[in-house]
């Protein structure tokens, strides 16, 4: 980690933050401070999301409160800026200045805000300015949360155009059972792809604390290594975790990423907006998306499911229902229930004109890398 710069996105869920209890606990915030004013002295830029305004917001009001959506928006704006505040004082003990950024879904999935995040955050980088970004949970509705900040993470980690994206939790990684509840539980510490069994083996929330649990990074996870980032989730009170961790001299499970989608606006289709249906070809087609580099033409479409629009993101599958790209449709879901199959000379008389000759241009879909190996994921014993 001495060697190349590099940009590396951290996520500190609220057990880290709190160390497990009902506050924010200023020793372990000072620790983790400290560990990444050292990857800045060694020259790279660090990237923080973090949670924990609610907390600080409970921990302010000191009355019993945050059970409906609504208490918890109210938590959130009192304890957002006292949470900043802190950040801003324990940074300044190594002279770092912070900045921070809260971010909705909708700051991702429109073009021009996603940009205009992309930009600010590059800037910010630029003067050595370690930008801490939380959800903007005081007015996030249920229609614009990113939901969780592991997800947030995976999505600021592509807008920061980062090289790791470190997960810090309450757990070591990644086990193949409940480590807390079964001794056979065998640590992974290296996951190539992401299968529907490691998925099995994620519950929900770990703690009372947070609102995330290894399911979602595991979709954290997926997300990033999609657009090239490689992830890490690793236990956040373990000493010199940061470091550590990075240099392969700690316990964690590293995900190991894909060849990343070299255009920022396919990494911006990977990161922003939520398919709105699945359009499902025939092998032809997914062969020549995949390997030919080709657009989706509607003689190459077997079937389509959900509702969408025109210029929307919609998830294309093959025969099996396995998602292998994504993309903008030029044709409504109505339009393709109608030309499915069809000839590109045939669209004419179906649809009574003819708003593209593509279904999904090339330039506006990502397809996802397909697995390399057949190994998905590897263990190791665990102390």
């Amino acid at each position: 980690m001495e060697g190349k710069s590099q940009t590396i996105v951290i996520k500190l869920g609220t057990s880290v933050l709190t160390a497990g209890q009902a506050s924010l606990n200023t020793a372990q915030m000072v620790e983790l401070v400290r560990q990444c004013a050292q990857l800045k002295k060694q020259g790279h830029q660090v990237v923080i999301v973090s949670s924990g305004a609610v907390a600080a917001g409970r921990a302010a009001l000191n009355r019993p409160c945050g059970n409906s959506l609504v208490e918890k928006q109210m938590l959130a704006a009192i304890g957002q800026g006292q949470l900043i505040h802190l950040w801003q004082n324990l940074f300044a003990l190594y002279g770092i200045t912070v900045a921070q950024m809260l971010l909705t879904r909708a700051d991702v999935e429109e073009r021009s805000r996603y940009l205009t995040a992309r930009d600010t955050l590059t800037q910010l980088l630029a003067f050595e300015v370690i930008p801490i970004i939380n959800e903007n949970d005081a007015v996030a509705t249920a229609e614009i949360k990113v939901g969780d900040n592991d997800n947030l993470s995976a999505m600021v980690a592509i807008l920061a155009n980062a090289d790791k994206l470190m997960l810090l939790t309450d757990q070591a990684g990644l086990f193949t059972a409940d480590p807390r509840n079964n001794p056979d539980a065998a640590f992974i510490h290296e996951v190539h792809h992401i299968t529907d069994e490691l998925k099995s083996l994620a519950g929900g929330s770990g703690t009372s604390l947070g609102t995330g649990g290894m399911a979602t990074k595991l979709q954290a996870a997926e997300i990033a290594t999609r657009a090239g980032v490689e992830v890490l989730i690793a236990r956040g009170s373990a000493p010199n975790i940061i470091t550590d961790a990075l240099a392969g001299n700690a316990p964690s499970t590293t995900f190991v990423c894909f060849k990343a989608p070299i255009d920022g606006r396919k990494k911006w289709l990977l990161a922003g907006p939520k398919s709105s249906g699945k359009i499902i070809c025939d092998d032809g087609a997914v062969h020549a998306l995949k390997d030919k580099g080709a657009s989706l033409l509607a003689k190459g479409i077997t079937r389509v499911e959900g509702e969408f629009s025109i210029g929307e993101l919609v998830s294309l599958c093959d025969e099996k229902g396995a998602v292998f790209a994504k993309g903008l449709s030029r044709f409504n879901h109505e339009e393709l229930a109608l030309i499915k199959g069809a000839h590109s000379s045939e669209l004419h008389s179906l649809l009574g004109y003819i708003p593209s000759s593509v279904v999904l241009h090339r330039d506006d879909l990502v397809v996802l890398q397909g697995e390399h190996t057949e190994i998905a994921y590897k263990t190791q014993k665990f102390n």
